[in-house]
């Protein structure tokens, strides 16, 4: 298969490709160039929001693709970018969104993709809004799916699913320090947390699917839990114990209005995406917070070296 990502040395993007490369696909990526290419990918050096830069970007690849994913993509103009574009160079598009899009306060319990209330402005409205510029065209020129992940984890990126130690860069010291991880309402928000390898399978088993062409579907993790479990399944692959301060909800939530989306249960109903034949992320989460620490830990041993 013949695969296109715009982005590629992202947390997201990269994992997708690293995963692509491995199965024998041809990657083609799309950056600003401010990162090395990963390895065996062609890389289309282009930004996003130079649209002659990218149209000729992706023209001078002389090559067409099975799939397109867009992991980049944050506001409706980006998803006309992708209409504008790819057609007839890519038979089929997978856009990135996410679980952000679901009003934080009117959420179901677990939440399906429809029916929803949407947030209208901020991050989850913007994608909400480029959601809606694919669902609404009249005439995509390609086959194209919607996914939206929740808190997407593993290695390549930070731990931390919650405030105030959402993708804290020295958790681990501070767990192994004893010091008390203070997380807002106890860390007792309910949550999914997806790995981005289950993430990249899910991604390519949509390639040349006719059941997922127009359609929206929520990604989320095998594992409904705590946001308190989350960290205390760290503390415990590290070896010590989790002491949690509890940062009272209503207080956080007035002084941090930005927050709003993390602070309630987030958790999905996955049904659609099984039926459509796409696989469904399974990955137990102990496992991979497990290679996430194991990852972390030996960039710091190379970082010491």
């Amino acid at each position: 298969m013949n695969l296109l990502i715009l982005g590629g040395s992202g947390f997201v993007s990269g994992t997708l490709a690293r995963l692509a490369l491995a199965r024998g696909h041809a990657v083609w990526t799309v950056t600003r160039g401010q990162r090395p290419p990963l390895a065996g990918t062609t890389a289309l050096p282009a930004d996003r929001h130079d649209p002659a830069a990218f149209r000729q970007a992706i023209r001078s690849a002389h090559a067409t693709w099975d799939l397109a994913v867009d992991c980049i993509a944050f506001s409706p103009a980006d998803a006309r970018q992708d209409l504008a574009e790819l057609p007839g160079l890519a038979a089929q598009l997978v856009f990135i969104s996410t679980d952000f899009v679901y009003h934080p306060a009117q959420r179901r319990f677990p939440q399906p993709e429809a029916p929803a209330v949407f947030l209208e402005d901020g991050y989850g409205g913007l994608k909400r809004q480029a959601e809606l510029v694919l669902s609404q065209a009249e005439n995509p020129g390609m086959a194209w799916t919607v996914l939206r992940p929740c808190h997407i984890y593993g290695p390549g990126s930070l731990l931390g699913c919650l405030p105030a130690h959402g993708r804290d860069p020295r958790l681990i010291q501070r767990l192994r320090a004893g010091e008390p991880l203070e997380l807002v309402g106890g860390g007792h928000f309910l949550q999914q947390p997806l790995l981005a390898g289950d993430l990249a399978e899910t991604i390519l088993s949509l390639a040349g699917n006719p059941a997922a062409a127009g359609q929206t579907f929520n990604v989320a993790g095998p594992e409904m839990v705590e946001s308190r479990e989350y960290y205390r399944l760290v503390a415990e692959i590290l070896g010590v114990a989790l002491e949690v301060r509890e940062l009272p909800v209503d207080a956080f939530r007035a002084a941090h209005p930005e927050a709003a989306s993390f602070l309630c249960h987030r958790i999905y109903d996955l049904s659609r995406l099984a039926a459509s034949g796409a696989s469904v992320p399974s990955t137990p989460l102990r496992a991979g917070l497990q290679a996430q620490v194991d990852a972390l830990l030996a960039d710091a041993l190379g970082a010491d070296a």
